[in-house]
């Protein structure tokens, strides 16, 4: 699209003249780089393979299965079109009462029902976006300000700033602790907030954490919840991965920290929860989010607000029959935990065998890819050249830290749930093809094991008879080596 000009300009708003939405941070340029060039197995092997998308489709087969064995669910069915009139004329925002329900029910369960959500509690909101703008609104006025530890979901520049016009103050965590959360840390993000004359109304929290794929701990977990009672401003808790924990320690919960740690004083009207079926079952086409709040007064202004961004009725009958499916649920659950944690030692294990640490995790639909010592210089600028490489040369879509606000050069985060086995094993033979033609790289010896390893973890994990043993790579030399003479 052209430049717009200055008459053009006055005629619109600031919101439409500017670039508050943050489209071009490079987190959405690798979107952009993979639509231009999506790769494909046999129309186009040499295309980007996307490994920006932070979706879970390992579970896919699962609730093809169960729509196929509950037709009715649907009211564009046989089965179940004699609900059509009724559920397309609904409109209410409070939603079906069994949706709310179900969702309730959800959410225990994916907490190993160690806690009970009330339905009466459940708002709907358009994604997990529109959930966190809503929330946003509800909290605090233009001007004011959240503390959100870094390294965070870029999409939050956009979720609680753009029309907002709230701020957001990084809280700066680091690699030297594996980027946990301190207590110093938020100290010194608030009192330089206050410093800068920043109304500081809340800190939001990504439990678990995307991009690091890792789970706040209890003691952790009790130093928010006192940091944020101290200081009298709201803990939004964004849970959207809650039950992608793939193996211990498990999810611990915002809301177990509130019912189980009874010798610790919290006003309860200054925490709310985040929740989306997006990452968890694998629907972010549908757009459902969830706010849900232990403060009567934010319930009822985001019921309110939730008319700009409703679920539609269809979306939320189907729903209301599948998550109040017990036998279905525990399953899917089960099932899609054992799966994830199957794709990430593959992953790992492909990228260990060419000397590729990560930031250990054990939940999200991703790594935080340590690539430091690929860096020219230990610099933001090199970040983008190598990240650059990667793209345009290597033709994998990975994330850099830069765009998450990492406060250290040289960490990536790559999803590894988006895709089959084969795209799995293409990407990681590209991966291991640019380390090895790196000549600075110190390879493992048992490199010549990592084909024979992948096929058989591949082969274990799913289906992989048909999948050929060929490279598909992209790199007819190191792009990395070309970059640093």
């Amino acid at each position: 699209m052209g430049v717009m000009s200055k008459e053009q300009s006055q005629l619109l708003s600031k919101i439409a003249t500017g670039n508050g939405h943050g489209e071009d941070s490079p987190y959405f340029d690798g979107w952009k780089a993979y639509d231009e060039n999506p790769y494909h197995p046999t129309n186009n092997p040499h295309g980007v393979i996307q490994m920006g998308l932070a979706e879970n489709q390992l579970t896919a087969d699962l609730v093809e299965e169960w729509v196929m064995s509950n037709p009715e669910a649907s009211i564009c069915t046989p089965e179940g079109v004699t609900d059509f009139k009724a559920i397309a004329n609904f409109q209410d925002y409070h939603g079906l009462p069994e949706f709310r329900k179900g969702v309730a029910k959800f959410m225990a369960k994916s907490r190993g029902n160690r806690v009970k959500f009330e339905a009466e509690r459940i708002v709907m909101s358009g994604g997990a976006t529109g959930a966190h703008e809503v929330t946003t609104f509800c909290l605090a006025d233009p001007g004011d300000a959240f503390l959100v530890p870094t390294p965070y979901y870029p999409g939050f520049d956009r979720d609680l700033r753009w029309r907002t016009g709230v701020q957001l103050v990084p809280v700066k965590c680091e690699s030297s602790n594996n980027f946990k959360l301190t207590k110093q840390a938020l100290e010194d993000a608030y009192d330089k907030a206050r410093q800068d004359n920043i109304r500081v109304k809340g800190l939001l929290i990504t439990n678990p954490s995307n991009p690091l794929g890792t789970i706040l701990d209890r003691a952790t977990l009790r130093t928010i919840v006192k940091f944020i009672n101290d200081k009298r401003i709201h803990l939004v808790c964004d849970e959207i991965y809650a039950a992608t924990v793939f193996s211990h320690p498990g999810f611990i919960s915002i809301a177990e920290i509130l019912e189980e740690e009874t010798d610790m004083e919290c006003d309860r009207d200054l925490v709310h929860i985040v929740y989306s079926l997006s990452k968890d079952m694998g629907f972010p086409g549908f757009r459902v989010g969830i706010i849900y709040s232990y403060n009567d007064k934010v319930v009822q202004c985001a019921r309110k607000m939730s008319s700009f961004g409703l679920v539609s009725s269809q979306t939320q009958h189907l729903l209301a029959s599948m998550l109040n499916d017990d036998e279905f649920v525990g399953r899917f659950l089960a099932e899609s935990a054992k799966r994830l944690g199957e794709r990430y030692r593959v992953f790992t294990k492909g990228l260990g065998q060419v000397g590729i640490k990560c930031l250990p995790s054990n939940a999200g639909l991703f790594l935080w890819m340590d690539l430091r010592r690929l860096l020219k210089k230990a610099t933001f600028e090199a970040e983008m050249e190598l990240w650059r490489v990667i793209i345009h040369e290597v033709k994998i879509n990975v994330s850099p830290g830069a765009s998450f606000h990492c406060s250290e050069p040289g960490w990536f985060r790559v999803c590894y749930a988006n895709m089959d086995d084969e795209a799995v094993k293409v990407s990681l033979q590209r991966i291991h093809t640019f380390v090895l033609k790196n000549k600075d790289v110190v390879v493992p010896d048992k490199k010549r094991c990592w084909q024979d390893s992948l096929r058989l973890s591949l082969i274990k994990n799913r289906r992989f008879d048909d999948i050929i043993m060929s490279p598909h790579s992209p790199i007819p030399h190191s792009p990395l080596v070309n970059a640093t003479n």
